[in-house]
């Protein structure tokens, strides 16, 4: 697969510029940098620059508004629609460009979550056969995830050239996904986030946000903390995922992704997080030039310092994961009876759980969770959890023992974890000292 041009629409938003630097470096393509404000363009090409840390690359970055549609959508071997995540946004771009779409060129949709099959359906039948969702992690520079996610019009050749060329050429993680609502990924990631929040609602008497963040922080397998994630990420963004699972979904995991009060009065009050300055957390400058972080307290509504937990659990896992001795960190976690490290050993075992399960009704496989998990949030995969735990067998009784027999048979875990192989993933490098 040549692809020589490219243009990008919605250059101007973080994913857009981001791909822009992807197609431009990896793929050594041409791209026009497309958006409403030629401005706003101008500048995201600097930044798609710096997101592949390469400024030879500015020659490929071309930055056009829209008024120069028809001409990049001529000359493309290959558009990537980037726009906002809006169902009616994107059928208007779709509107726009489709009298002007080669028959031989490929039509591709970054949507998070949104149903491409339906997205499809905007275009004409020959222009539906090159068609599909390329669901990139951000930033793509660092996160090397793709899923790809064709839809029942797909060209089945086309398909598995494209695959071919975010493989070898873009060096893309490439895992093909159903489409289901948030794909893979992201419906692994954001059950896990947003119990973590409804955790911290339940727990607020404790310290709620940052008590759970002590709790699961990088030291069972992640880069952040699950709440610094979800702030990093975007409260407007998390709502817009979980929201969307929560509506078009009915497993027995539905619950999970009801968004608690707290969090919608935080986007109702735009505090959505890093991008707005205040969300879950806050950085407040001292008179003295110190930035002190601040967390939100459900409680009183208010912003308080972050306070020092001191779990004897997570002292003792970090401490043994400094020395390189993980699976000694572990066994002290499942061992210790404490309200917290039990949390945390609940949270862990529910993660597989579930990755488990919807992996096999979204993914290619069993390891396509690993994939999802570790290329695309930098998480320790599922099946690696169930290694570090000490195996399958010993995996199941940790179920019963620390969420019960009865949650163990009502979801049919037994068949779930039949015939369940070792990770390809070492877990060593998502456990952090910290």
């Amino acid at each position: 697969m040549n692809i020589k041009t490219v243009t990008i629409i919605g250059a101007n938003g973080t994913m857009g510029n981001n791909v822009s630097g992807i197609f431009a470096s990896f793929g050594n393509a041409k791209v026009y940098m497309v958006g409403r404000n030629i401005d706003d363009v101008i500048k995201a090409k600097q930044k798609a620059i710096n997101s592949v840390k390469s400024n030879s690359i500015a020659a490929n970055l071309i930055p056009k508004d829209y008024s120069s549609l028809e001409q990049c959508v001529k000359e493309s071997d290959l558009i990537f629609e980037s726009v906002f995540e809006d169902f009616a946004v994107k059928s208007d771009v779709y509107a726009l460009i489709s009298k002007f779409i080669k028959p031989d060129t490929i039509v591709a949709t970054g949507t998070s979550g949104l149903s491409i099959n339906s997205l499809g359906l905007s275009f004409e039948e020959e222009v539906r056969k090159s068609f599909l969702g390329i669901h990139m992690f951000n930033p793509p520079y660092n996160m090397t995830l793709c899923e790809v996610i064709p839809t029942k019009f797909t060209d089945k050749d086309l398909l598995i050239d494209v695959k071919r060329y975010l493989t070898d050429t873009l060096r893309r993680k490439v895992v093909e996904v159903e489409d289901q609502p948030a794909f893979l990924g992201n419906r692994i990631g954001f059950q896990f986030l947003n119990e973590a929040l409804q955790l911290a609602e339940k727990h607020k008497h404790l310290g709620g946000i940052d008590y759970i963040d002590a709790i699961v922080g990088p030291f069972t397998g992640r880069s952040m903390a699950p709440l610094v994630t979800s702030d990093f990420v975007g409260l407007d963004v998390h709502k817009a995922i979980v929201d969307n699972i929560h509506e078009n979904t009915s497993d027995y995991a539905n619950g999970s992704f009801v968004l608690p009060s707290f969090t919608n009065k935080l986007v109702r009050e735009n505090r959505l997080g890093a991008k707005t300055g205040s969300g879950l957390y806050k950085k407040v400058r001292e008179g003295n030039g110190t930035s002190i972080k601040y967390v939100y307290d459900i409680d009183s509504e208010e912003y308080r310092r972050v306070r020092n937990y001191d779990f004897p659990f997570a002292h003792h896992m970090i401490t043994e994961i400094k020395s390189g001795n993980y699976e000694s960190a572990f066994r002290y976690l499942i061992n210790d009876d404490s309200e917290e490290s039990i949390l945390c050993t609940q949270l862990l075992i529910k993660y597989v759980i579930y990755s488990m399960k919807t992996t096999k009704t979204i993914g290619e496989s069993i390891h396509s969770a690993d994939d999802v998990m570790a290329t695309g949030f930098n998480w320790i995969p599922p099946l690696a959890v169930i290694d570090i735990f000490g195996g399958t067998d010993n995996f199941k009784e940790l179920i019963k023992e620390k969420l019960s027999e009865d949650y163990f048979n009502d979801n049919d875990l037994e068949g779930l974890l039949v015939d369940i192989p070792k990770s390809k993933y070492d877990y060593r490098p998502f456990l952090k000292a910290k």
